[in-house]
């Protein structure tokens, strides 16, 4: 059988590079994209080849609207089929600091990779997938943030991003229930990767303090193993569905 192929977004490294490889380990070939080619896009593309996988690398940048016509129809022309859609690529605040220094250049920058270049990439791949029918499970899933709804005013730019995609999110699992695409969205927690390294301190105490129930820190595989759940097709019913991967820090306690 032709194995199902997923596109992820940022996915060389972090969150998005242990979707690619709990997806490769589950069945899937990969198409993946990042703003840079370097030795983690090897390192990425020998792990999913290892875990079973085809694969195919595009050096891409979200925030390039015109530009996503052409990624899409690259997966197609190399694998014939897209199946799944991983909207994964974001960025942090580039400078953390009092909201009310926040300027505009720094939230068009966050609010173009983050929300407008991942909305308009899952519009392109929703059109590819509707014209491709429904004879076999496809979804979209959204990484976001438990800063949808936790605020951060250090990095007020990166919360508004994240509850803006929620919302692009919910929207399109309305208009996608008809076509039978389920689309999901994906909360990470406090997640051990190269955006959190800086505050690595901050966190290891803060989590020895008790802010997360689970008592220790995420990793990139605990949000791969949602959305490895999610693409299986199990779900398709619960379109809209928003998953926790967080250890219990947005379950608000006393």
């Amino acid at each position: 059988m032709t194995r199902p192929v997923a596109l992820i977004t940022g996915g060389r490294r972090g969150i998005g590079r242990a979707i690619g490889l709990a997806l490769a380990q589950a069945g899937h070939d990969i198409a993946f994209t990042d703003i840079a080619e370097d030795e983690a896009v090897a390192s990425a593309k020998a792990a999913f080849a290892e875990a079973g996988a085809r694969t195919l690398f595009m050096r891409h940048d979200v925030t390039a609207i015109e530009s996503h016509a052409d990624l899409v129809a690259s997966v197609l022309r190399e694998f014939g089929r897209l199946d799944l859609f991983v909207s994964n690529a974001g960025i942090g605040a580039p400078v953390r600091g009092d909201m009310l220094e926040i300027t505009p250049e720094s939230y068009d920058l966050v609010m173009g990779v983050n929300l407008r270049g991942a909305a308009f990439l899952s519009q392109e791949v929703a059109k590819a997938m509707i014209g491709q029918g429904q004879d076999r499970h496809q979804a979209i899933v959204f990484i976001t943030s438990a800063s949808t709804e936790l605020v951060s005013i250090d990095r007020a730019q990166y919360c508004v991003s994240k509850i803006g995609l929620s919302m692009w999110a919910k929207a399109l699992a309305v208009r996608l229930a008809p076509e039978g695409i389920p689309v999901f969205e994906v909360r990470p927690g406090v997640i051990r990767t190269d955006m959190t390294a800086k505050v690595a301190a901050k966190y290891d105490a803060r989590i020895a303090d008790g802010l997360i129930p689970a008592g220790r820190w995420g990793e990139g595989e605990d949000v791969a193993r949602c959305v490895v759940g999610l693409a299986s097709g199990n779900f398709a019913y619960a379109t809209g569905t928003v998953i926790n991967a967080d250890g219990g820090l947005m379950i608000p306690r006393l």
